[in-house]
């Protein structure tokens, strides 16, 4: 696999410049570009440090700390539309928890067979895509479902109505893969060098798990705030 210096890198200015250029001449700012793609390069050139010295010295206890900070993390991004409702938080963070752990302990223990749970290697970038794909999930449910409420629909239709929003960015992806694009994890995998029929079968595999964390992620959520819902409207005025 070809390694890629940092003098190479360089060469990834020319998008950057190229998208901050046309907001310069329609008279934009591109400052919050600039402010992005700073951000994003001094968070993973840090995560990479991290994650080094994490591989080298594997811990249960550190494994569980960054999953368990990356639970809180998604939780917060996940209800940031709705964040000024009581309740949509700590359904977020059981949604989260219970989907992902689940879906874990499936790709690890029974798909690859890993050694140990908590090898930092497997565990973290898996969990990494869990957590973003449900957090995906659970933020557009929340949001379809606080809207379909205010529209007047009933607790089951709004319910019904938000899981079908929520599972549409998942379904689009099972529709494209392989047609429209390659996904991330696979290409990866191709250009480090691994069979591209080997690639597939990981690739397949992160595609049902992703499925499913956003499925049951976004039917927990749901549940929990339907059931919140009822019981505010069975109490006593």
């Amino acid at each position: 696999m070809t390694t890629i210096s940092w003098m190479d890198l360089l060469w990834c200015l020319v998008p950057i410049v190229l998208v901050c250029s046309v907001y310069i001449t329609w008279q934009g700012k591109p400052s919050e570009i600039i402010i992005a793609v700073l951000r994003m390069a001094v968070q993973l050139v840090a995560v990479g440090y991290v994650l080094v010295s994490i591989f080298e010295t594997p811990s249960p206890w550190i494994s569980t700390g960054i999953v368990s900070i990356m639970l809180l993390v998604a939780a917060w991004i996940a209800t940031r539309p709705v964040r000024h409702h009581k309740g949509y938080l700590s359904a977020a963070i059981i949604a989260l928890a219970c989907s992902v752990t689940l879906h874990l302990a499936i790709t690890l223990l029974l798909v690859l067979k890993a050694d140990s749970w908590f090898q930092p290697q497997l565990l973290i970038p898996l969990a990494g895509m869990y957590f973003a794909n449900t957090m995906n999930a659970i933020s557009l449910s929340a949001e379809r479902y606080h809207s379909e409420l205010a529209r007047g629909q009933s607790i089951k239709e709004a319910r019904l109505t938000a899981f079908h929003a929520a599972m549409i960015p998942q379904i689009n992806s099972l529709l494209a893969v392989g047609l429209v694009a390659l996904p991330g994890m696979m290409t990866g995998q191709i250009l480090s060098g691994v069979s591209p029929l080997i690639a597939v079968r990981y690739q397949i595999m992160i595609m049902a798990m992703v499925l499913g964390t956003a499925g049951l992620g976004a039917t927990l959520m749901l549940t929990l705030l339907a059931r919140r819902k009822n019981q505010a409207s069975e109490m006593p005025q």
